[in-house]
C-alpha cells in the first residue's frame, strides 16, 4: 500500500510540474468560496436548521474549514472545538472528550458516555469508532446531555460525521501530498448522476514512517535483541478507506441514501516509552529513540509477528425520507457495523521481555430508527423509536518470561522473591533494566530454579464480552408561542439489556510453583476456560428542556436543562473464594448528570459566534481503575460537578480575509466530600485540560486572472492535563501551543492549486499520552506527540 501511496503522490506532483495547473486540499466542490461565514446548516436536532437557530451549544466545522486549515483527521479538527479533545492514542483507542468527559474504554462490558455518528447511524464503541475524514461535508459537535436527540451514549454529548452526499452531474476531484518521514497522503472522489440516481465514491490513503524510532531488532545498531524481530519504527501510519454512497430519488417526495464503507489499517507500533527501563545505550527520555523488543512468541501467543494494528472496519447505512403530506415527513435509518482489530504492544516501554500484550477486539453493531417530523408555523414535533444492539469482545492476551517478569515486577508479593534475587547479585524492580540497557534480570530463572532452567516462557489471556440492546422512544415538541420565541421540551423512555461474559486462561508460574506458591504471574484467578455469564435490565427517563428568544434577526439567546445518563455496568470477573474460583459480579450503578446551560448566538454578514456557559452535576461518576494484571475495574467515585464557559467566533472584516478563534474555560472535578471515594477527592477530570484556545486567519487575495495566493496560520493551546484519575504530576502534561500554517495558490477559479503546509511549525514538544498499561504495574509509559510535519500539496477537481 506504500508503494501505491507514494506512486500516486509522485504521478501527480510530475503533473504539478509539467504544467501550470496546481492543487488544492480536497474538499467538496460545491458551497460557497472560503472566507465568506455563510449560513451552516445542521442537523443536530434531527431536522434541517441554520446553527444560530439551534437552541442548544453546537460546533459544526465544515469540509471546507478542515481544508483551509489543513487538517484530515478527528483528532487535528477537535483541537478547533471548543470543549472537545480527541486522543487518537491509536487508530484501534481513540479518547473521545466533551467537556472533560472521556469514553475511551475498550471493555465490551462497558457503555460510551460520547456518542460518534457516521450519517446518522451510532458507532460508538471506541474500538470501531475511529473514522477517517475525506471528502467530509461537516463535523458536527452537540455539547451537553442529548440522549433525546442521539441516544444512550450521549451522556455528555455526541459528535455526527457528516459525509458529503452524490449530487446530480458529474464531478471528481484528487489531492495528494507528500512530506517529511515519507509521509503521503491521496485523496478523491468521482460522484455521477441526475436527478433520480446518483453515486458517489470516495477514497483516502494514508502513509508514514514511524517518528518514534525503534532500534530493537536493528542489525546494524548494538541492542538486547540482535538477530531476532527487526521492530518497525513507531507510530508509522499505513491506513486506506474508500466509501460507496448512493441517492436514489424516484419522486419528489422520496429520498433514500445508501452508505457502504471500510476503513484500514496497518499501522507500526504505539511508542509506549519507559522512564524506568532505558534502551541500550542509555536513557533518551521521553522523545528519544525506544527498544520496544515485543515477545520472541509474538506470532504465537500474541497473534502477531511484530508490535502494531490490523484493524478492519466495514459499514453499511441506509437512511430513507418519505414526505407523507405536507408538513410531515417520515424518516428511517438503519446501520450496520463491523469491526475487527488486533494490536500487539510492548506496555513496559523497554527492551526487556517483561509486559507484552495485545489487545483483540471485535464487534457488530445494528441500530434501526424510524421518526416522524411534522413542521407546522407555530409548532413542530418529532416522535420515534430506535433499537441499538452490540455483540462485542475484548480478548488480550499476554507472554512474558517467568524470572523477568519476577525480577521486574514492583509488587508487595513478590518483595521476598525480588530480596533472594538481590542477595545474588540481581538487581529488581526497575532496576531489573541497567541504566546503560542492558537487562540482569535475564539471569533471574536460572537463579530461583537453581540452573534446572534458564529460559521459561509464560502465556495467559483474558477475555470479556457483552452482548448489549437498548429499546427507546422518544419525542419532541416546540412551540412558537410568538415568532421571536421557541419552547421544546422532549423526553426518551429507555430500556436496557446488558449481558456479559467474562472468561481466562491463567495458569500458575512454574516457578512459584516450585517456591510451594500457586498462583498465576498475574494474581488473577483461573477460570481455567470456563466462561462466566451475567445479566441484569435497566429502565430510564431523560428529558430535555430548551428555549430559544430571538432578540433580532442577528442576535439569538438560548437556555436548556437535560439529563444524561451513562448506562451501568454489569462488571463480571473472577474471584477466589474459600479456595476456589467464582465469578464477581459488581454492579456499577448508572452515572447521572444534569445539566444548566444559557447562551448567545449571532449571525450578521460579517459575523458569526457563540458563548455559552454551563454547569454540570454529576452522581454516580464513573472512573476506571488499573488493577496491576493488565485489566481495570469501574467504580463510582461519588459525586462531581463541572462548570464552563465555551466561546467561538468568525469574522470577516474584508472580503479577502476571514478571522476564526474559539476558547474554553472547563473545569471539571470530583467533588471534595465524595465519601465513596476519597482518593478520588478533588481530582480533575482525565484528559481535559482546564483552558483550551484555537485561532487563525484565511487569507485569499487575488495575484492574477484565475488565480488567488491563500494562506491560513493557525495556532492550538490547551493547558495543564492529567492523564489518569487519581491525579498525578508525574502522569501529566504541562500547556503547549502548537502551530501550524498551509499556504499556495490556487489557479482557474479553484479548480488547481499549489501549495505546502507545516504542523507543529515550531516542533513543540509533548505528550500524547502517559500511565497506560504499564502504569498499572507500577512503570507508567510515556507516549510522545507528533514532530513537526511539512510538506507540499496538489490537487484537482472538475
Amino acid at each position: 500500500m506504500s508503494r501505491f501511496i507514494r506512486g500516486s503522490v509522485v504521478a501527480l506532483l510530475s503533473l504539478a510540474v509539467s504544467t501550470p495547473v496546481l492543487a488544492q486540499a480536497m474538499v467538496q466542490p460545491q458551497g460557497p468560496a472560503a472566507g465568506a461565514p455563510d449560513d451552516i446548516i445542521v442537523t443536530a436536532q434531527k431536522t434541517e436548521q441554520r446553527i444560530e437557530d439551534v437552541p442548544l451549544t453546537v460546533s459544526a466545522v465544515t469540509g471546507r474549514r478542515m481544508a483551509d486549515i489543513g487538517v484530515n483527521s478527528l483528532a487535528e479538527v477537535a483541537m478547533y472545538v471548543p470543549g472537545l479533545r480527541i486522543q487518537e492514542q491509536s487508530a484501534n483507542n481513540p479518547g473521545f472528550v466533551i467537556r472533560g468527559i472521556t469514553s475511551d474504554s475498550g471493555s465490551a462490558q462497558q457503555g460510551a458516555r460520547v456518542t460518534l455518528y457516521y450519517n446518522g447511524v451510532d458507532i460508538s464503541r471506541s474500538r470501531g469508532a475511529y473514522q477517517d475524514l475525506y471528502d467530509v461535508e461537516r463535523v458536527e459537535v452537540v455539547k451537553g446531555p442529548q440522549a433525546t436527540l442521539f441516544g444512550t451514549a450521549a451522556a455528555i454529548g455526541a459528535v455526527s460525521i457528516i459525509s458529503a452526499r452524490p449530487q446530480p452531474g458529474f464531478s471528481d476531484a484528487i489531492q495528494a501530498s507528500y512530506g517529511n518521514y515519507d509521509r503521503a497522503q491521496v485523496s478523491g472522489f468521482v460522484n455521477a448522476g441526475n436527478d433520480t440516481i446518483a453515486a458517489r465514491l470516495a477514497f483516502g490513503v494514508k502513509y508514514r514512517d514511524g517518528y518514534v524510532r525503534n532500534i530493537a531488532g536493528d542489525p546494524n545498531v548494538p541492542n538486547q535483541n540482535q538477530g531476532r524481530v527487526d521492530q518497525d519504527d513507531l507510530y508509522g501510519q499505513k491506513q486506506a478507506g474508500a466509501r460507496l454512497s448512493l441517492r436514489y430519488v424516484p419522486t419528489d417526495a422520496v429520498t433514500a441514501d445508501l452508505v457502504l464503507t471500510y476503513d484500514g489499517q496497518r499501522n507500526t507500533g504505539t511508542p509506549f516509552k519507559s522512564r524506568a527501563f532505558a534502551p541500550t545505550g542509555g536513557q533518551t527520555g521521553d522523545f528519544g529513540d525506544a527498544e520496544l523488543s515485543g515477545s520472541p512468541f509474538s506470532r504465537e501467543v500474541l497473534g502477531r509477528r511484530k508490535l502494531g494494528l490490523t484493524r478492519d472496519v466495514y459499514d453499511a447505512n441506509l437512511t430513507v425520507s418519505v414526505d407523507l403530506a405536507p408538513g410531515v415527513t417520515f424518516t428511517t435509518v438503519n446501520g450496520y457495523r463491523r469491526f475487527d482489530s488486533l494490536e500487539v504492544f510492548d506496555a513496559d516501554g523497554g527492551p526487556a521481555w517483561y509486559l507484552e500484550f495485545a489487545e483483540d477486539a471485535r464487534g457488530d453493531q445494528w441500530s434501526h430508527e424510524g421518526r416522524f417530523n411534522v413542521e407546522g408555523d407555530r409548532a413542530r414535533a418529532a416522535f420515534g423509536w430506535n433499537g441499538f444492539f452490540e455483540n462485542g469482545v475484548q480478548r488480550v492476551p499476554f507472554s512474558t518470561e517467568e524470572g523477568t517478569y519476577l525480577a521486574c515486577s514492583v509488587s508487595a508479593a513478590f518483595a521476598p522473591i525480588r530480596a533472594a534475587l538481590n542477595g545474588a547479585g540481581i538487581p529488581t524492580g526497575t532496576a531489573c533494566v541497567a541504566a546503560n540497557g542492558t537487562i540482569p534480570a535475564t539471569r533471574a530463572t536460572a537463579i530461583l530454579t537453581r540452573g534446572a532452567a534458564t529460559q521459561l516462557p509464560y502465556a495467559s489471556v483474558f477475555a470479556n464480552d457483552g452482548r448489549n440492546a437498548a429499546y427507546s422512544v422518544f419525542a419532541d415538541a416546540t412551540f412558537l408561542p410568538t415568532p421571536r420565541v421557541e419552547l421544546t421540551a422532549g423526553a426518551r423512555v429507555l430500556i436496557e439489556k446488558r449481558r456479559s461474559g467474562y472468561v481466562n486462561d491463567q495458569p500458575n508460574s512454574r516457578i512459584l510453583a516450585g517456591l510451594g506458591i500457586a498462583t498465576s504471574l498475574l494474581g488473577t484467578p483461573n477460570t481455567n476456560n470456563v466462561r462466566y455469564v451475567a445479566q441484569q435490565s435497566y429502565s430510564a427517563v431523560l428529558p430535555r428542556f430548551n428555549a430559544l428568544f430571538r432578540m433580532t434577526d442577528a442576535l439569538n439567546l438560548y437556555a436548556t436543562v437535560s439529563k444524561g445518563r451513562r448506562s451501568p455496568v454489569v462488571q463480571l470477573d473472577a474471584q477466589t473464594v474459600a479456595g476456589s474460583v467464582v465469578p464477581r459480579l459488581q454492579l456499577v450503578p448508572e452515572e447521572n448528570v444534569w445539566n444548566y446551560e444559557a447562551g448567545i448566538k449571532v449571525a450578521t454578514a460579517t459575523l458569526t459566534g457563540a458563548i455559552s456557559a454551563f454547569y454540570q452535576s454529576y452522581k454516580g461518576f464513573q472512573v476506571s481503575v488499573q488493577n496491576g494484571d493488565g485489566t481495570s475495574t469501574t467504580r463510582s467515585a461519588g459525586a462531581a460537578s463541572n462548570p464552563g464557559v465555551e466561546l467561538e467566533a468568525t469574522w470577516r472584516p474584508v472580503r479577502a480575509l476571514q478571522l476564526f478563534g474559539a476558547f474554553a474555560f472547563i473545569d471539571g472535578k470530583i467533588d471534595r466530600n465524595a465519601a465513596l471515594a476519597a482518593t478520588f477527592s478533588g481530582a480533575r477530570f482525565r484528559l481535559q485540560p482546564k483552558y483550551t484556545a484555537s485561532g487563525g486567519a484565511t487569507l485569499r487575495l487575488p495575484v492574477g486572472e484565475g488565480a488567488t495566493f491563500y494562506a491560513t496560520p493557525s495556532a492550538t493551546y490547551q493547558s495543564k492535563v492529567f492523564f489518569e484519575l487519581p491525579n498525578s504530576e508525574a502522569i501529566s502534561q504541562s500547556g503547549y501551543t502548537l502551530v501550524n500554517l498551509r499556504a499556495g495558490v490556487e489557479l482557474a477559479q479553484g479548480r488547481y492549486t499549489i501549495g505546502g503546509f507545516a504542523r507543529n511549525l515550531t516542533d513543540r514538544r509533548y505528550l500524547l499520552d502517559a500511565g497506560n498499561t504499564g502504569g498499572g504495574f507500577g512503570v507508567p509509559t510515556y507516549i510522545a506527540g507528533e514532530p513537526r510535519f511539512y510538506g507540499v500539496e496538489v490537487s484537482a477537481r472538475y
